[in-house]
């Protein structure tokens, strides 16, 4: 297939090019930078030069493609505060390429996230949050993309761990060593029994091929290899690799100490991919996130 990919040079989309690729198919991404344009001429994808605000690009490029995985998201924007800019921006964007593929049965398969649908319990890929602002508008572009399966698309909606993990990795539990090595103790919310899904990069882009080639129209899948690894047993493992006490800290002064992740460290968000491997026959085979942490390259200096 011809597949267009937005975020084709982030976190995620730099290792689902290459899958894409390995697999034997032509791969054109979206650059927004001179640097991303040439990480992805490297990777040996095509380049078109555009941001996800550039609705006439992405709809010309969905139109000339097989199929389309959207992994761009606005998260600098989201993580300083305006988030519903970035999910307003995000549906924009999405409807713009649904629109493109419509009539078309071809593969669509947007990234979505887990938390924030049933907090506290256990999330299958049958549990969806419709509507709501901030985050939980997010999960409304998710049932919007999901409902193009009635519009001629064969449309799935991958939502990942909140934590998707890996050498290099940018985001959450770099945070949390950042935030431990600048406050000298490592530290959970209250008794850190709350639960995180994870899920290798590797294994996250693997699953985003199996959806593009295989996903049956309107498809839940869920990037999961844990289903919920407790806050407390994540900051042990970076206490304990950074030479850190590990400690709890109270509720009303998480905001002080873990900064904008104060909203999420503190949530119980188990999830399960059970539905997603017997449908797709997909396996994690990389390291689970304890395991990964354990490695030791979200320690080193520098």
């Amino acid at each position: 297939m011809r597949v267009f990919v937005t975020g084709a040079s982030g976190w995620i989309g730099s290792a689902v090019v290459p899958e894409l690729i390995e697999a034997g198919h032509e791969v054109v991404g979206l650059a927004r930078s001179d640097a991303s344009a040439a990480a992805l001429a490297r990777a040996g994808a095509q380049v078109c030069r555009g941001t996800i605000d550039d609705l006439g690009t992405l709809r010309d490029a969905a139109a000339a493609s097989d199929g389309v995985i959207h992994l761009a998201f606005k998260h600098d924007l989201a993580f300083t505060g305006d988030f519903q800019g970035a999910t307003d921006a995000d549906r924009r964007a999405v409807e713009t390429l649904g629109e493109a593929l419509a009539g078309s049965d071809r593969p669509f398969v947007l990234a979505s996230g887990l938390l924030g649908i049933m907090p506290g319990r256990l999330v299958t890929e049958h549990d969806m949050r419709e509507s709501g602002d901030g985050p939980a508008s997010r999960h409304a572009t998710a049932s919007w993309t999901r409902d193009l399966a009635f519009r001629g698309v064969r449309s799935s909606v991958l939502r990942l761990a909140p934590t998707v993990y890996g050498e290099g990795d940018p985001g959450f539990m770099a945070a949390l060593v950042g935030i431990a090595r600048a406050k000298g103790v490592s530290g959970y919310v209250g008794d850190g029994s709350n639960r995180w899904p994870g899920v290798h990069r590797l294994d996250a882009a693997h699953l985003f091929r199996l959806a593009l080639e295989k996903a049956p129209a309107g498809s839940v899948l869920h990037a999961v290899t844990d289903e919920g690894v407790p806050i407390r047993d994540i900051a042990g493992v970076i206490g304990r690799n950074l030479g850190l006490p590990v400690v709890s800290v109270p509720a009303e002064e998480a905001a002080g100490h873990f900064s904008w992740l104060a909203g999420m460290v503190g949530v119980d968000a188990p999830a399960s991919s059970a539905l997603t491997r017997e449908l797709l026959g997909w396996q994690p085979v990389r390291p689970g996130l304890i395991d990964d942490l354990d490695k030791g390259h979200y320690f080193r200096a520098g």
